[in-house]
C-alpha cells in the first residue's frame, strides 16, 4: 500500500513540474500570477509616448502665468508690499510652528502664525473626524470604530491629549500633541505626510475645545 502512495506522490509531483516548470526555466507563455501586486497599472511610464494628448506627451505643463502655492489660498498675494508668506504646507523648519518645540522643550499654546478662530476650529474638527476619530472616537474617548474589531480591541487607544483623566497628564503641552500627530507614537503612525502643518495645529486646537466641552458636560465621552 505504501508503495502505491509513493508512486502516486511521484506522479503528482511530475505533473506539477511539467505544468509549472523548474526554477530558472524560461517560457514564452505569460506567467501565472496569483498575486499580481499591482504589476499592471493604468499609468504612463516615464519617457514613454502617450496617444491620449495631441502632443504625444503624458506629462502636462503648468498653466501659463501660474505659480504653485500649496493647499490653500493665501490671505494676500505675495506681490503685495509687506506681504508675509505663510508656511501652509509640509515644511521642515526648526521653529515652534513647525516642530511644536521651543528649544528642547514642548511649547504650549498656538503659534503666532495662527489664531484660534471659528474657521480654524471647524477645520480642526473636519480633519480630526477624517484622520483621528476612527481610532480615538468622535468624543476622544479612545473608542473609535477600530476598537470594535478583532485584535484591535486588545490595544488601549488614547488620543493625544486624551479626554480620559487617567491619561490627561501625559500631554499637557500643545506642542506635545502636535509632535505626536507629526511623528506618531507607540501604535500610532506618523501623519506628517497626510496633514499640513496648519491642519495639525487645527486638530490640536479642536482637541482642546473638545476637552473643554467634555469638562463642561456639553459632550459625553461614554
Amino acid at each position: 500500500m505504501l508503495k502505491y502512495f509513493f508512486l502516486s506522490y511521484a506522479f503528482v509531483a511530475a505533473i506539477v513540474v511539467a505544468a509549472f516548470g523548474t526554477r530558472g526555466s524560461k517560457s514564452e507563455l505569460p506567467p501565472i500570477e496569483l498575486f499580481p501586486d499591482m504589476d499592471h497599472q493604468a499609468k504612463v511610464k516615464y519617457q514613454v509616448k502617450s496617444d491620449f494628448f495631441a502632443d504625444g506627451h503624458a506629462a502636462r505643463l503648468p498653466v501659463k502665468n501660474t505659480v504653485p502655492m500649496g493647499f490653500e489660498v493665501p490671505a494676500q498675494p505675495a506681490s503685495n508690499p509687506g506681504a508675509k508668506p505663510v508656511a501652509y504646507g509640509f515644511t521642515n523648519g526648526l521653529d515652534y510652528y513647525n516642530t511644536g518645540k521651543i528649544g528642547d522643550f514642548y511649547g504650549d499654546g498656538l503659534p503666532e502664525e495662527l489664531k484660534a478662530d471659528k474657521s480654524l476650529l471647524e477645520r480642526g474638527e473636519r480633519q480630526y473626524n477624517i484622520y483621528c476619530a476612527v481610532c480615538h472616537g468622535a468624543s476622544g474617548n479612545g473608542k473609535g470604530v477600530t476598537s470594535k474589531y478583532g485584535i484591535l480591541t486588545a490595544f488601549n487607544f488614547h488620543q493625544a491629549g486624551s479626554l480620559d483623566p487617567a491619561n490627561a497628564g501625559a500631554y499637557r503641552a500643545d506642542g506635545a500633541i502636535y509632535d505626536v500627530i507629526t511623528n506618531g507614537k507607540g501604535l500610532m503612525g506618523s501623519y506628517g505626510g497626510n496633514l499640513t502643518v496648519r491642519d495639525r495645529w487645527a486638530i490640536v486646537a479642536y482637541i482642546r475645545a473638545l476637552q473643554v466641552a467634555v469638562k463642561e458636560g456639553n459632550v459625553s465621552v461614554q
